[in-house]
């Protein structure tokens, strides 16, 4: 008797512990934030979070340059749909961004020494509004 409640001892704990690892085990995929699904990034980040790369996209492009997003982005091909194709690099325009990134960062980076540039941070002396001023080309300079 005393040996058949040592073993039911026993498979109690082992069925507490099973309890705990399966709910923490649980708790620990619920709040791991979920994987982007960002395709095809060049300049920013692979790891970028939705809200920084929504800041980047509407503050830098919409507003310092004037555009949509189908501005550097292709329509995606699907049928009836008229969303962009982000991933796509089928527009120039899209070169021409990741171009104008990287030069902004790297003026940053060597006329005003930040050691580590970030695109949509305030700390960014040079920003696509310096040359744009909400046009998407600077100074008409694609009409001239």
């Amino acid at each position: 008797m005393y040996r058949q409640n040592r073993i039911d001892m026993l498979y109690r704990k082992l069925l507490v512990i099973g309890v705990i690892l399966v709910f923490v085990s649980l708790s620990v995929v619920a709040i791991r934030p979920p994987a982007n699904e960002y395709k095809n990034l060049k300049v920013l980040p692979r790891n970028i979070s939705s809200k920084d790369l929504n800041r980047i996209m509407v503050d830098e492009f919409n507003d310092d340059l004037g555009v949509t997003c189908n501005f550097c982005h292709a329509e995606s091909k699907e049928p009836g749909s008229h969303k962009p194709d982000y991933a796509s690099d089928e527009k120039p325009e899209k070169s021409i961004a990741r171009a104008m990134m990287r030069m902004t960062l790297d003026l940053n980076k060597k006329y005003f020494k930040l050691k580590h540039p970030v695109l949509g941070t305030p700390t960014l002396e040079v920003t696509c509004n310096t040359c744009h001023n909400g046009q998407p080309h600077p100074n008409n300079a694609a009409g001239e």
